[in-house]
């Protein structure tokens, strides 16, 4: 399954990091009152390195891990002080570090076909190991009763075309992507499936991995889509 080929890659970030951007200040807030003002942080699904470049600026270290190599690229011209790893977050080695962020429903894609409610409870018990105490794990989810959705939107040099199907537990994206090469435009195709979970279910597995937990709608002032989830799991 593709996972963010170049073009995609670049419409995204050019057109759709807003996101993050406007979700950093509140990020950043959540580290400082867990007492976490440097360190190193693990930004999983970093995509093109926004959150990257914003943790860098304040003086974090950052690890930033993504399937995608062509979002790996743009992330190293965005954020030349982190590291970046293009990987899987399932296979990826996780460092010690003080925490660890997965910013924009990373853990429902299934870019890599082990991704299961099973492979996240493994999965959160080795960020339990990796994290120090006192560290924090933040990120969100795609619940249940997500909407069917068609939509349409456009650059300087692209454009795209965004069909959702909603399942009972799973997500389906459809998009067409143009850009601009030269005086044509290249056409591109990619399918991203999202298998969607529950937040009391992913609750449950973080305590059982020893978290203590917080669910959240926003950060700071960014509200998550509906009826996505935020978590912030700490490390006691």
């Amino acid at each position: 399954m593709p996972a963010y080929d170049s073009d995609l890659a670049y419409i995204h970030d050019v057109g759709f990091g807003d996101f993050a951007r406007k979700a950093a200040p509140g990020l950043l807030a959540i580290l400082r009152r867990a007492g976490i003002r440097r360190g190193l942080v693990v930004d999983l699904g970093c995509g093109s390195g926004i959150w990257a470049a914003e943790l860098t600026r304040p003086g974090y270290d950052v690890v930033g891990i993504d399937i995608s190599r062509a979002m790996i690229e743009l992330a190293r011209k965005r954020a030349p002080a982190a590291r970046f790893i293009n990987a899987s977050f399932l296979s990826a080695k996780l460092p010690p570090c003080d925490a660890v962020t997965a910013i924009g429903e990373c853990f429902n894609y299934t870019f890599d076909r082990r991704n299961s409610r099973r492979a996240l409870a493994s999965f959160f018990r080795r960020v339990h190991e990796a994290i120090r105490p006192g560290g924090v794990f933040i990120f969100d989810i795609a619940e249940p009763g997500q909407a069917a959705r068609r939509a349409y939107a456009k650059g300087k040099d692209w454009a795209i075309l965004f069909e959702a199907e909603p399942g009972r537990d799973l997500l389906i994206r459809r998009m067409t992507s143009f850009r601009q090469v030269g005086k044509f435009y290249r056409r591109s195709q990619e399918t991203h499936r999202l298998r969607l979970y529950r937040s009391s279910d992913i609750a449950a597995e973080l305590r059982g991995a020893g978290f203590a937990v917080r669910v959240l709608r926003a950060y700071g002032r960014m509200p998550l889509p509906s009826p996505n989830a935020g978590f912030v799991a700490t490390k006691r």
